[in-house]
C-alpha cells in the first residue's frame, strides 16, 4: 500500500498544484479523461490492478479502441517532438 505524506505548506506543493492545473488547461475532454483515470489510479489505496475488473475492462476497451483505429494513439517520437515545441515556446522571449 502506498501512502503519500500531506504537507501542503511547502513552496513545493504549491508550485506542483500550480503547474498540474495549467497543463489541464491545455488538454482535450479525451486526454482530461486519461489523466483523472491515472489521477484516480494513485489515489486509490489498491495496488493490485491486475484484480480490478473494471480497471481492466477499461483498458481493454482503450487497447481495442487503438487496435482498430477508433482513436489515435501517438507514437514516442510524436510526444518527444511536441514536448521539446512546448518547452521552446514557453522559454523564447
Amino acid at each position: 500500500m502506498i501512502k503519500f505524506v500531506q504537507n501542503d505548506t511547502t513552496m513545493g506543493a504549491v508550485k506542483l498544484d500550480r503547474e498540474i492545473t495549467q497543463y489541464l488547461g491545455q488538454l482535450n475532454l479525451q486526454q482530461k479523461e486519461v489523466v483523472l483515470s491515472v489521477v484516480k489510479t494513485f489515489a486509490r489505496e489498491e495496488v493490485a490492478w491486475w484484480n480490478d475488473k473494471s480497471y481492466i475492462t477499461e483498458m481493454d476497451k482503450r487497447f481495442g479502441e487503438l487496435e482498430t483505429g477508433k482513436v489515435k494513439g501517438h507514437t514516442l517520437d510524436e510526444m518527444e517532438t511536441g514536448a521539446r515545441q512546448a518547452y521552446k515556446k514557453k522559454h523564447k522571449k
